[in-house]
This record gives C-alpha cells, sequence and structure tokens, in this order.
C-alpha cells in the first residue's frame, strides 16, 4: 500500500491500493464501511468484488482508492484501469454485477467524500473515471455533485423495483381481483404438488450452487442464455463469493424440491436496504407439471428481502417482471474528467451517443 498525497481533511488520510494480498486483507474493514453505507448494494461487499477480482482481475490495474479516519476505513472506490476502448478506471464487478458504486460512511460523509473526491481527482489526470450502474441516490451521485473538473451523467440499465414486503401484500398490489386469483391458484398448486424449500446452511453453499448452476444450464438448453453464467470463471467466482457472503448474511441459498429430489436453487443477494434476486436455476419438470417457477421464486424472495425497504429484481426489462407493476429505476454512468482528460469525456460521450442511435435503428427497423 501507498499513501497518496490529496487535499484530505485534517485527520483523514487517503491511500492507493494495487496490492492483490493488500485487497484480500482488508475484509473486516471492508465489511465495516459497508454496513456504515446506507446506499450499499451487495455487489460492494468485500466477498464480492475480491472473488470477481480472482476471476477477472488482471494483473498489475487494480486500483483502490481508500480513505481512513484513524485506522477506521470510511470511503473506498473500488477500480481497475482498462485500457480499452479508452483509458479508464472502471469499478470492479463489471457486467457480472447488476450495481456499481462508491462506499462511503455515512457518520463521515462530508469529510470522506471530499477526500475521496481529491483522491479520485488525483487519478483522473491520466485516465477518465468511468463509473457504471449507480442506483440512482448512490454515494457515487454525491461524488459527482462535488467533482471540479468536467462531468457527465448518463442513463445506464433498467432495473424494476418492488417494496420489501411479502408476497401477500405484493399480490395485493396487482391490478385486479382475477390477477390476484390467477397468483393464488399458482401458489396452491405449488403447495399441491409439494414443493417445499429449505434455506441452505453455510457449510452447504458450495454444493447448492454447483446445483444451481447445472440447473441454470439445463433450463436454458437450446434456448439463448447468457453466455458468461456458463463459463467456468463465472462458476469459480459465484461459488467463491457466496460462501462467505451467506455466513456474514449478505447472501441467502434456498433449495426447492420436489418427492425429494433438489428441483431448483436460488441465490439471494442482501444488503441493509436492499434484496435481489440474482441467479437461480430450474428443472425443466416444473414446468412440465405446471409449476409456476417465477411465483415460486418471488415468493421466497420477498420473504428474504422483508424490513429492506426495496425488493430489486435487477437488470432486464422482461415481461414476468413487469407482471407486477414494479417501478422501472433507471441507473446511472457518471463520467469524470480533468481538463487534460477532457477529451477522454468528450469521445465517451460520442460513443454512448453512436451506441444510442445504433440501438434505435434496429428497433425501428424491427
Amino acid at each position: 500500500m501507498t499513501l497518496t498525497p490529496t487535499q484530505a481533511p485534517p485527520a483523514y488520510r487517503t491511500e492507493v491500493v494495487t496490492d492483490e494480498a493488500a485487497f484480500a486483507a482488508l475484509g473486516p474493514a471492508w465489511t465495516r464501511l459497508h454496513r456504515a453505507c446506507s446506499t450499499a448494494t451487495p455487489f460492494q461487499t468485500h466477498p464480492w468484488l475480491h472473488s470477481w477480482w480472482c476471476s477477472y482481475g488482471r494483473p498489475g490495474r487494480l486500483r483502490l482508492l481508500l480513505v481512513r479516519h484513524g485506522e477506521d476505513l470510511v470511503a473506498a472506490a473500488p477500480l481497475t484501469a482498462v485500457r480499452r476502448p479508452l483509458p479508464a478506471l472502471v469499478p470492479l464487478g463489471g457486467a457480472i454485477s447488476d450495481y456499481g458504486d462508491v462506499l462511503v460512511d455515512d457518520e463521515h460523509a462530508d469529510a470522506a467524500l471530499s477526500a475521496l473526491t481529491g483522491l479520485l481527482a488525483s487519478a483522473a489526470r491520466t485516465a477518465l473515471i468511468d463509473l457504471r450502474e449507480v442506483r440512482p441516490g448512490g454515494a457515487a451521485e454525491r461524488l459527482l455533485d462535488r467533482w471540479p473538473g468536467p462531468r457527465a451523467r448518463l442513463e445506464d440499465s433498467l432495473c424494476l423495483e418492488l417494496p420489501a414486503v411479502p408476497l401477500a401484500e405484493l399480490v395485493a398490489r396487482l391490478p385486479s381481483a382475477k390477477a390476484q386469483q390467477r397468483v393464488r391458484a399458482k401458489l396452491r398448486k405449488l403447495d399441491a404438488l409439494g414443493v417445499r424449500r429449505r434455506v441452505v446452511a453455510p457449510e452447504e453453499v458450495a454444493g447448492a450452487l454447483r446445483r444451481l448452476l447445472a440447473l441454470h444450464r439445463l433450463q436454458w438448453q437450446g434456448r439463448r442464455v447468457t453466455g458468461e453464467h456458463l463459463r467456468p470463471r463465472f462458476h469459480e467466482h459465484l461459488v467463491r463469493a457466496a460462501g462467505p457472503m451467506v455466513r456474514s448474511g449478505d447472501a441467502v441459498v434456498t433449495e426447492f424440491l420436489l418427492d425429494g429430489e433438489v428441483v431448483a436453487v436460488d441465490l439471494t443477494l442482501l444488503s441493509p436496504g436492499l434484496a435481489g434476486g440474482y441467479l437461480y436455476g430450474a428443472h425443466p419438470c416444473l414446468r412440465e407439471r405446471k409449476a409456476d417457477v417465477a411465483v415460486m421464486l418471488l415468493d421466497a424472495c420477498a420473504g428474504h428481502a422483508a424490513g429492506r425497504g426495496t425488493l430489486s429484481l435487477l437488470r432486464g426489462d422482461e415481461p414476468y417482471k413487469r407482471h407486477w407493476r414494479p417501478e422501472p429505476v433507471v441507473s446511472r454512468r457518471l463520467l469524470l474528467a480533468r481538463r487534460r482528460t477532457a477529451p477522454l469525456l468528450a469521445a465517451a460521450l460520442a460513443e454512448a451517443a453512436a451506441r444510442r442511435r445504433a440501438k434505435e435503428l434496429l428497433r425501428h427497423r424491427g
């Protein structure tokens, strides 16, 4: 670890960690910071980010920008350096993470944000700061407001969100009595089939996730699937990250059994203010027996989300999600530069505009 001079407030010091072993050792301090940041999502936990780095990181490109008050970690920007399409610092977690953000201890918000802004401004002398998938209200948005140089805010992915309430209350939100009756009938069907669920103990997580991934592959056989979910590096990341997250209460793995056999497995990720069903695998026999897998999973996820404020359906605008009348929430892409790196910002904005035009053209042709 090296101390990086910035204009940090008195009693706050900054550092940039580039060493992988030092990243691993940050676990306890990082977890305390994650708990102290009210806007944190599960994708900013140390197990998730460190595991991602082990599977996807490139040697020499780790950039953890940290702020400490005494010995306490009070702010962190977990980044990695990329060279294409532009020299930039981007969040750890990449495309397999639904949200990206920085972490800031609520009790040190103003001073910690000032110090982190100064540290990022130093880093932006040679690279664009490109923060993707920031949930509205995230800590990085407060950082954007303080930014002293060129900056931009763009729309990123669409996420759909529900209130974190029991399924019975979600059913009551449906627009008609007929729609509510259909869901209740689907729940009765699951009971009649004898589908049962069990929360997996921490020592059983690795085996359960291997079953999840096998079932996920099976359920998508012959159809278009997210290719990354089938790669060994993703499997290794998920198993490595989920065990510690289950032990710390940042994730829960649920198995669904029919006739004594595991027919579905779900991984739900948790943070104090948000829960999200991240990935599941379900045997085709469930659909063959007219079991509604979406209702089954939402029932379990809603139970885990109780008291967390938001039940996120995460990225994607699939019709089955819209059925529940969720609120559409568009994540942000925050671009930060200095005067000397302003051309990189202009190039990123031009590329984003070209992508939007291409999508609109394809939509019109479709």
